[in-house]
Formats: C-alpha cells, sequence, structure tokens
C-alpha cells in the first residue's frame, strides 16, 4: 500500500522531499499524502484504495493519443506526433472557427494566433495554448504605490473611493510618473465588516464594490478605519443610488455581454445578503449553484440579483474612468494592479465552480525562522487536475479582467505557479509542495498580457524553487527586488548590494506593503510590535534591533548618506538597473508605521491606516515633486524642479 501510494502521489504532482527556508530538508508523509490525494480528487473521499486510483490514473494516460495540453508558439506551425496514427481531427479556435484534417504519424497544423484552442482526436481534447514565446522588455519607469482605501484622511471620512483614486492618478501623472500601484480590489465580503483584507477575496474576477465613489455625505472618522462604521453607511448609500437609477443602456448592454459568470456572482451576493457572507453556513440547499431551491430564489429575488450586477458595473465604470485619468496625464502604465494569490474558501468563487478547487487544505508556506511550523493561509487552492480539465480558462478570465483597467500586473507568490504548498485542514498533519502545470500557466500569462499590451510583475520572493526564475525570465515576466533584502545577510558585517548589480528585469523597491516603511526599519517598529504581540521573546527582539542597527549602517554606507534622509534611498532606487522602481506614499511622507503586519488579524490594525494628505493636494506636495525630480534626474522620466 504504502509503495503504492507513493507512486499515486508522484503520479498526481506531490513532491516526495522539500527542503524549507532554514535549510531543513522534510519528507511527505502518507498520511500527508493521503490528505492531498483527496483535496484534489484523485482518491474518492474516505478512501484509501491507491491500486485502484493508479490504475485508472495510467489507464486514463495510455488512452489518450495526446498530452492534455500542449504550449506552442502563437504564429508558428505546430506538428504533433500522436501515440497511435491515423483519425480525424477537429481544432476548434478560441473565436469558434473549426479546422479539420486527417491526422497520420504526424499531425501538422497551421500558424495558429494567440489564444486557447481546443484540439479533439479519437474522442479525446487537447487544449492548445498558443503563446508568445517572450513579452517585450518595458521601457525603464516609475511610479507609486499606495492604500487605495487610505486616501481619504480623517477630517474627509469614510473609505478611499475609485474616484479618490482617479484624482490621485491624475496628481501623480502631473509630476511624470508612469503608474500607480494599489493592493488587489477584488471582490470582497461586504456584509462581513471583519473581512477587509484585500488577499482574502470573495472572487478574483470581480471587483471591490467598496470602493465605489457615492454622493454620500462624508463625515469625519476615527483616525483609523473603522470598517463597521464605514461600510454599512456605503451600502446605504449604494442602495439608495440603485433605487433612483433610471434605465441605462450601457448597464443592459454590460449585463448580457458579461452573461452567466455574472449572473452567477450576482445571485452569490444576493444569497450572501440572505443567509450570511460563507456558504458553508447557508441552509444545505442553498450551497449548490444549481440546486432548484437556488434556481427559486433568484426568480423571487431578481431585483436583489440585479443589484449586485449594477454594483459590479459601477465598479467597472469608476475603474475605467481610472484608467482613463491615467492615459490623460500621460502614464506609460496607469493603474498597477495586483493578482491575488489565492481566494477565500467560502466565497463566491468557490461556490461558483467547487470542483475548480481543492478541498480540505489551504494554501500556505512551509516552516521558516518566523514561523516554525509553516503557515496556512486560509486560501483555497487551484486543483491543478480541475484546472486543466478547464483548459486553463479560469485563469485567463481572472487576468483578462484585471488587464482591462491595467498595463501593468503584480501576480502575487508567482511561485505558485511552479509549486503550491498544501496545508491540510486535519489537524497535525503537516503540509506538502504539489506541482503545478507551470508551463501552461506562464503561457495563459504571456496570453492574456500580450492581448493586452501590459507587463506582468512575477513576486518570486522567499523559497524560489530552482529554474523559476530562468522560467520567468524567458517568459518576460519581471521579478521583484526589495532593497531590504538586497544584501550578504551576515548578521555581524551586512553589506548592501551596489545599484548596478539589481536585475535589469525586475520592479525595485525599498519594501511591500508587509514590510516596514523606511522610517520604521530605520527604528526596528517592526520588531517592537512583535515583542509586544508575543510573537518573539524579548531576548530575541534585543538581538534583532542590534542586528537590525548593523543593517542601517550598511545601508547608510551604501547610499552614501549617514542620515535619514530618505531622499538619498531614492536616489539609489533610481539609480539601480532595473526597468522599473516604485516608491511608497508613505515613505514619501516620512510615514513610519506599515499597512499591514503579516501573521496578525484582529490583534494589529492592518489595512486601517489613513493617509494624512488627500489625493487632492497630490500634484502640489513638495515631497511628491522632489521624488519626482530624483527620478527625472536619473534619467526615469518625472519632472524635474
Amino acid at each position: 500500500m504504502t509503495n503504492t501510494l507513493t507512486d499515486l502521489a508522484h503520479r498526481a504532482g506531490i513532491v516526495a522531499r522539500y527542503t524549507d527556508a532554514t535549510g531543513k530538508v522534510h519528507d511527505t508523509n502518507p498520511d500527508t499524502q493521503l490528505a492531498l490525494l483527496t483535496a484534489m480528487g484523485v482518491l474518492p473521499s474516505g478512501t484509501a484504495d491507491a491500486d485502484s486510483a493508479l490504475t485508472r490514473l495510467e489507464a486514463a494516460a495510455a488512452a489518450r493519443p495526446l498530452p492534455e495540453w500542449i504550449v506552442t508558439e502563437a504564429g508558428a506551425p505546430l506538428t504533433l506526433h500522436p501515440a497511435r496514427p491515423g483519425g480525424d481531427w477537429s481544432l476548434t479556435l478560441e473565436d469558434g472557427q473549426v479546422l479539420t484534417g486527417q491526422a497520420g504519424s504526424d499531425l501538422s497544423l497551421p500558424p495558429l494566433p494567440l489564444g486557447i484552442h481546443d484540439l479533439w482526436l479519437e474522442g479525446a481534447c487537447t487544449t492548445v495554448l498558443s503563446a508568445p514565446a517572450s513579452l517585450p522588455e518595458p521601457p525603464m519607469g516609475w511610479g507609486v504605490t499606495l492604500p487605495l482605501y487610505g486616501l481619504r484622511p480623517q477630517d474627509q471620512g469614510g473609505l478611499g473611493s475609485y474616484a479618490d483614486l482617479a484624482q490621485a492618478v491624475r496628481g501623480l501623472g502631473a509630476h511624470g510618473a508612469d503608474f500607480v500601484g494599489i493592493n488587489p480590489v477584488h471582490a470582497g465580503f461586504p456584509d462581513d465588516v471583519l473581512a477587509f483584507s484585500p488577499y482574502a477575496p470573495s472572487s478574483r474576477r470581480r471587483f471591490s464594490t467598496a470602493h465605489i465613489a457615492t454622493d454620500e455625505a462624508r463625515v469625519p472618522d476615527a483616525a483609523l478605519i473603522d470598517y463597521a462604521a464605514v461600510l454599512p453607511r456605503h451600502t446605504d448609500a449604494l442602495r439608495r443610488s440603485f433605487a433612483a437609477r433610471a434605465a441605462d443602456p450601457a448597464f443592459s448592454a454590460y449585463r448580457a455581454a458579461e452573461g452567466d459568470d455574472l449572473t452567477r456572482f450576482a445571485l452569490h451576493q444576493a444569497l450572501s445578503d440572505r443567509f450570511g457572507p460563507y456558504w458553508p453556513n447557508w441552509p444545505e440547499a442553498y450551497q449548490h449553484p444549481d440546486s432548484p431551491e437556488v434556481a427559486a430564489f433568484a426568480a423571487e429575488h431578481a431585483d436583489a440579483v440585479t443589484f449586485h450586477a449594477w454594483l459590479q458595473f459601477q465598479a467597472e465604470t469608476q475603474l475605467t474612468g481610472v484608467r482613463d485619468a491615467a492615459r490623460d496625464a500621460g502614464m506609460h502604465y496607469g493603474l498597477y494592479l495586483d493578482l491575488a494569490v489565492g481566494t477565500h474558501p467560502f466565497g463566491a468563487e468557490t461556490w461558483a465552480a467547487p470542483d475548480l478547487f481543492a478541498r480540505g487544505v489551504s494554501l500556505g508556506a512551509p516552516p521558516d525562522a518566523f514561523a516554525a511550523d509553516g503557515q496556512m493561509w486560509n486560501l483555497a487552492p487551484l486543483n491543478p487536475v480541475a484546472l486543466a480539465k478547464a483548459g486553463f480558462r479560469p485563469l485567463a478570465r481572472i487576468l483578462r479582467a484585471q488587464l482591462r483597467f491595467s498595463s501593468l500586473l503584480r501576480i502575487d507568490h508567482i511561485l505558485g505557479f511552479d509549486r503550491a504548498f498544501w496545508v491540510p485542514e486535519a489537524a497535525g498533519v503537516p503540509g506538502a509542495y504539489v506541482t503545478m502545470p507551470k508551463a501552461a500557466l506562464l503561457a495563459v500569462v504571456r496570453i492574456e498580457a500580450a492581448r493586452a499590451g501590459a507587463t506582468i510583475i512575477g513576486e518570486d520572493l522567499g523559497n524560489i524553487p530552482d529554474g523559476l526564475q530562468a522560467d520567468l525570465a524567458a517568459s518576460g515576466i519581471l521579478g521583484c527586488r526589495v532593497i531590504m533584502f538586497e544584501q550578504t545577510h551576515d548578521p555581524q558585517t551586512p553589506a548592501f548590494h551596489p545599484a548596478a548589480a539589481y536585475a535589469r528585469r525586475a520592479l525595485t523597491s525599498f519594501a511591500t506593503h508587509d514590510l516596514p516603511t523606511w522610517q520604521g526599519w530605520r527604528s526596528g517598529l517592526d520588531i517592537d510590535w512583535r515583542r509586544d504581540l508575543g510573537s518573539i521573546t524579548p531576548e530575541h527582539a534585543a538581538q534583532a534591533l542590534q542586528d537590525r542597527a548593523r543593517q542601517v549602517s550598511a545601508l547608510d554606507q551604501r547610499l552614501a548618506a549617514g542620515t535619514a534622509d530618505v531622499s538619498a534611498l531614492h536616489q539609489f532606487l533610481a539609480s539601480t538597473a532595473s526597468r522599473l522602481v516604485a516608491v511608497q506614499i508613505e515613505d514619501i511622507l516620512g510615514l513610519e508605521q506599515q499597512p499591514n503586519l503579516p501573521g496578525t488579524v484582529f490583534d494589529h490594525p492592518n489595512w486601517r491606516r489613513r493617509l494624512p494628505v488627500g489625493p487632492a493636494d497630490f500634484a502640489t506636495d513638495a515631497r511628491i515633486r522632489e521624488t519626482a525630480a530624483i527620478m527625472a534626474a536619473a534619467g526615469r522620466g518625472g519632472t524635474a524642479d
């Protein structure tokens, strides 16, 4: 049994052994193999009959004349070699055109257009991913990352809106910025005022309605955003606007074009209004989107479904306004959006297509120096078996939605395109890596980026699989470089890399939303927080603060500054070899507190900090003007004083 189980796990792509970030080697045990095989549907739930499952997999593979998917270069002829000669084939192109022919020992196809196509032979479908070999290298540029939610200062109240973002884009564009980066704006859980993390969305295909601009009267709020007060008030304003709406042909056309996908999402949201945000807590009959009870609810509550479809129309209309504002401001990229690594296990995405996701497991990370037991992110993993069966189109649709509004897209934790760490929900069962169809996923990214004329950033930080960065470079996907990590990591004598040593095909920044600001890093505020929260001991904190002081001194030497002046940091950033650089608005404004402290939820005010100035002030702010002048002096565009 054990040998068969191991063979089955290997066949399904479960990695038998891995080395974590601390250098410790982990072997995947039988309990983990069983849990992961069950999660991906290779083993039926509640059974350990690995022999039968392995026989089925081998028989299915032997019956196929061609692989389940192949990657080919768009515009180039393709010759395949079926396992058995002869047979009629048909190829359905993405646009619906059908080509047919007869296969011999070879199956020759003409040059194929960009897209995802279906090739049929002997009753089996092969997904043909016709992608450019590589995406073009982008021009040199710079931009600003900022928290959309925090764009409204305390005296204005409420939550930052898409209209505020458009104003910020115009102001930063006037300084010569090429892009404005924000955290994910995926659809969330409007009725759950505690589920406001942008990285645990309800659906990555749809957009957040929390940032729709309304005519509601704004009142001053607390210094930190109080979602429990802000979101209900905002929802009430949206419902009033919906009730007062006139017939809109544009909305009707949008709803028709979006079709069943939008209807199913809007139906989920209406059911959430009735039964609560998380579908596993609904009455059992409503947990299945194709049940008679769900159909009856849709008919009886058509106006509620229309309301949520209308909200998506409003969100996309206002995001179009942001995109157009960036274009009018002369920005090369405009919005720099962020694709979350996963989706909430109890949201609209998993309700609408439950078979697309692995069950009973969460995305996570293996043990490291800061999490001895590893991490469970409470995000539903895409099932590679189901994703391949769907022709990878679900991922393509998610990417295409984001690229409607941006020409620069960051894929969070792109390491998961190579291997994803799945953590079983069962207590005491450790996690393990699952191999993903990397070549196919990267091809889908190239297809959608080429279609949109976009540049893609892959967040390649952490325990990086061998060969992944070379594959990203070959695809023309830029990596991420973070200055605070670009050092020798010798605790006693740290040394930071020179600007010329930075990767050319990368987006470089000092930090990220999960890391300390410039001022917070220098003071060790993040270390103090972790000590005060009890996640590290006072002794560990004292040592970490000593190490940090040495790092600060070493970076000052690299910057040739010797002071805490952020302009020296920005000058160094501008002079790196990387094609793109991003400065954080928190650093420009001299803020000490970072947006998010990883590993915390409600014991720290994540995603709640407001900026001290509003977007109306961006065009005239002297600190932003100085940053732009630094970028201009380094040849990155921008405006000189």
